[in-house]
């Protein structure tokens, strides 16, 4: 990317754009999992996201060919299944947790690029892993007395997204981004489908049976809120896309942090949730601990939610 490209300003703003409209959209996950089906909403959000692909690619602006098929779809598995346990989540822990859960993923990744690449990393970026570390532990406040190991599954769900971040680079180097996207929303559809036939059909009634039920009532309002969540992604993902394509990565991937306040100002307007002291300060960790890292790093790991852009 050449200078005269590069402008941070509209590059800030497209991030901040993108990660308003993921926060304001996975605030309406409670709209679904009242009576719906985790599997059957990200079955039918799938076949909504491809219909939008499909008219993308109709128009000439793309191909969904991948150059090494099998590549996709292993970077798919693990992003994919980090998705499914984010979602899954969103239908019984505040929104905070779960985002400040997944926003650990870049400090798995620098773990992961230790432990099986052989690469080195500073004090600077040892110390943001702890402090990352540190900051998840404030925000999730196990209490020992009383562990729930579900306060837990967001950390797994960065797990997953940071090695489906290092599988990025590893595997699928020359892929297009609708390449990545079309296989990450491919691979969500597969589970959701086979999730409905697998999970039985005996669930609680409310928010604590979206995982377990197999289908839920398709009705007008639930096709509403499938495609609010499927147009929302996709708006999204592309602003977040724009943001990268218009600025130094290192810098754009700070801003991805700013989902940790979206998400957490819409689940306190829509669903009066609030975030304690405690849970706040651990934010400001693991945001800062994912900065540092972005900064120093030549090729920063993803933040958030999104398939790496122009990966």
């Amino acid at each position: 990317m050449n200078n005269e490209s590069i402008k941070p300003g509209i590059a800030a703003a497209s991030v901040l754009a993108g990660m308003a409209a993921l926060g304001l959209t996975d605030n309406f996950v409670p709209f679904i999992s009242e009576r719906g089906s985790l599997w059957q909403f990200h079955f039918f959000r799938s076949i909504m996201a491809f219909a939008v692909l499909f008219a993308i690619v109709g128009l000439g602006y793309g191909s969904f060919r991948a150059k090494r098929p099998l590549a996709v779809l292993g970077r798919s598995f693990f992003q994919a299944g980090a998705m499914l346990i984010y979602f899954g989540c969103l239908s019984v822990l505040p929104i905070g947790v779960v985002v400040a859960g997944l926003f650990t993923a870049p400090l798995f990744v620098v773990l992961i690029s230790i432990l099986f690449q052989g690469k080195t990393v500073g004090l600077f970026r040892w110390g943001a892993v702890g402090a990352g570390f540190v900051g998840a532990l404030m925000v999730i406040r196990p209490d020992p007395a009383a562990l729930d190991p579900v306060a837990f599954l967001p950390i797994c769900a960065g797990l997953l997204y940071a090695i489906g971040a290092v599988a990025t680079r590893a595997w699928c180097e020359g892929e297009s981004t609708l390449t990545l996207t079309a296989g990450f929303f491919a691979m969500l559809g597969v589970f959701g489908l086979i999730g409905m036939f697998v999970v039985s059909g005996d669930a609680p009634m409310g928010h604590a049976g979206f995982v377990l039920r197999s289908w839920g009532p398709l009705d007008l309002e639930m096709l509403f809120w499938f495609a609010v969540q499927a147009v929302g992604s996709l708006v999204g993902i592309a602003l977040i896309f724009r943001g990268y394509l218009l600025g130094e990565a290192s810098h754009v991937a700070v801003f991805e942090y700013s989902l940790l306040v979206f998400a957490s100002f819409w689940a306190w307007i829509l669903w009066g949730q609030s975030v304690p002291t405690l849970g706040l300060f651990g934010m400001v960790l693991i945001a800062l601990a994912g900065a540092v890292i972005a900064l120093r790093s030549t090729t920063p790991p993803v933040s958030g939610r999104v398939p790496e852009p122009g990966a």
